[in-house]
């Protein structure tokens, strides 16, 4: 599906590697300005040159989303530069540990909240103001299966992205009646970092690349799309609806 995104603005977290850095990629090739946040200066560089060379353009970001005031002050830059936005991409998120639960430090189980979950409430207040502003704003949230299997050791992980799910649907009934949609991703088992420190002994070759993935996300950015609140799963490099198991 061919997605239009000429003059749009998109802001992506986690844009340094792996999806992040495949979703931003192929926004910038739809012809949006990409706004690329993610801690990692190199792999930001890198995304720079990639968009650069398929005639895009972005604006790199680097900051640790544990700063919440850093999220703050980004919704207001974005507001004096462009003065909205039309797309974010709420990719970012970090594994913690696979361990039983009673086993989970402390200072893990809050990085994994932290990052997770609060900073993706602290993004959604920071920029719902600046999506509302556009003509059809779009947020996509990535969310993972791991929020309904809960499997034994997952529980960090499992926990928060069951929370980040909880606030997509809620954010999406409060806006509702708005030109804003909103939608939840889960990609799937992809070839990237954080899959390889949850399942070592994987071979990365059997899994999609995260640029197919990114492709598949690709089309919920566009202002064709009505839907707003559901989860949808990457399968096959292909979108379908998430069925709640019985």
């Amino acid at each position: 599906m061919s997605v239009n995104l000429k003059d749009k603005i998109a802001l992506v977290t986690g844009a340094s590697r792996g999806i992040g850095y495949f979703t931003a990629l192929e926004l910038a090739k739809a012809g949006a300005h990409v706004i690329a946040c993610a801690r990692t200066v190199g792999g930001l560089e890198d995304l720079d040159d990639a968009i650069k060379a398929v005639g895009g353009s972005a604006t790199l970001v680097p900051f640790d989303l544990a700063d919440m005031n850093a999220i703050d002050a980004l919704g207001a830059s974005i507001f004096e530069r462009w003065g909205k936005l039309d797309i974010l991409v709420a990719n970012a998120g970090v594994l913690g540990v696979i361990s039983p639960i009673g086993h989970v430090e402390a200072k893990v189980f809050e990085k994994v909240m932290t990052i997770n979950v609060t900073a993706t409430w602290r993004l959604i207040r920071s920029v719902e103001p600046l999506l509302m502003r556009a003509d059809a704003g779009r947020a996509i949230i990535l969310s993972s299966a791991a929020a309904h299997r809960c499997r034994p050791f997952w529980g960090p992980y499992s926990a928060s992205k069951a929370a980040v799910e909880a606030l997509a649907r809620t954010w999406a009934g409060e806006t509702q009646s708005t030109a804003l949609r909103i939608t939840s991703v889960d990609p799937g088992a992809t070839r990237t970092a954080m899959r390889a420190q949850a399942v070592p002994g994987e071979d990365p070759e059997t899994l999609p690349h995260p640029r197919d993935v990114a492709q598949a996300i690709l089309p919920l950015a566009g202002p064709d799309v009505t839907e707003t609140g559901k989860l949808f799963v990457v399968r096959e490099n292909k979108l379908v609806d998430y069925r709640m198991p019985e």
